[in-house]
């Protein structure tokens, strides 16, 4: 979030939270991005904020949330002290969600990580909502790539090697018929909560509906190792689509992730790399 709209937002979920009868004494930022997310104390809320041109995607997170409740999904919840909805104030698109204390004692374990992904599948495939294909989020990353005005930092060959990618790999996919239902869309550690409860998926604003190696392409290869009956072959394909998917993102001259373009470059070395090893194992 730019820098003049963070004490705004801090402004907006306050007051929200108060308005609601949920007593609020501090709000302690714990990450900004495209929104930002709060703690709010000592209510003990996490508030997430975004502009309001978010307010469709968080609208889609909070349904998502509030379906998945219904299963034993391990996701993290919405505050029960609040309807589960998306509070509009002062331009900006508010929901408040349960705050989990980070619990760390060494690395998350691969097979628990992996059995808590399979877990969330589990419950997703309960799930019936409308959400989009994974196809519509590659097609964000290519109307990205091929616009040079909102990539202008993105040389020509890496250019050509995203657009490239992100088309060939999508139809290889798409032609192996995998079955396919909801996912989360970018379930990686960043979107991990380590609770009391076990390990939580956070962030639903993602989810989306495809093959479940697209999500196992977002998680350590560790962790995918320890997912049961997945397509090696697809799963390859995902991780080179993911790469290249995320690399797009990350040259958005309006990508406000710190370091985002040095991880942008890292990214454009990985794609070329496991594109490399892919060429190198198919040949006879």
């Amino acid at each position: 979030m730019h820098p003049s709209h963070i004490q705004p937002a801090v402004g907006a979920a306050v007051a929200t939270a108060s308005a609601l009868g949920l007593r609020v004494d501090d709000a302690v930022v714990l990450h900004d991005s495209n929104r930002l997310a709060l703690r709010l104390r000592p209510c003990d809320v996490l508030a997430r904020v975004a502009l309001m041109e978010h307010q469709a995607g968080a609208a889609f997170e909070v349904e998502v949330a509030r379906r998945l409740a219904a299963t034993t999904s391990p996701v993290a919840s919405l505050d029960p002290r609040a309807a589960p909805r998306v509070y509009v104030r002062d331009g900006f698109a508010i929901t408040l969600w349960t705050y989990y204390e980070p619990v760390s004692h060494g690395d998350v374990a691969p097979a628990a990580y992996a059995q808590a992904l399979e877990r969330l599948h589990a419950g997703m495939r309960q799930v019936d909502c409308m959400a989009p294909h994974f196809t519509d989020r590659v097609a964000e990353a290519q109307r990205l790539v091929d616009n040079r005005a909102q990539t202008p930092d993105l040389r020509d060959a890496d250019r050509e090697l995203l657009s490239t990618t992100l088309r060939e790999v999508t139809w290889a996919i798409s032609q192996r018929g995998a079955a396919e239902q909801l996912l989360h869309g970018e379930p990686h550690p960043g979107n991990v909560l380590r609770t009391k409860s076990g390990l939580l998926f956070a962030d639903l604003e993602t989810c989306c509906r495809g093959p479940v190696e697209f999500d196992v392409a977002d998680v350590p290869e560790a962790v995918s190792t320890h997912y049961p009956d997945v397509d090696q072959e697809l799963l390859c394909a995902c991780r080179i689509l993911v790469l290249a998917m995320v690399a797009a993102w990350r040259w958005d001259r309006d990508d406000q992730l710190p370091n985002g373009r040095r991880m942008g470059t890292e990214l454009l070395t990985q794609l070329r790399a496991a594109l490399d090893r892919q060429r190198l194992d198919a040949m006879p």
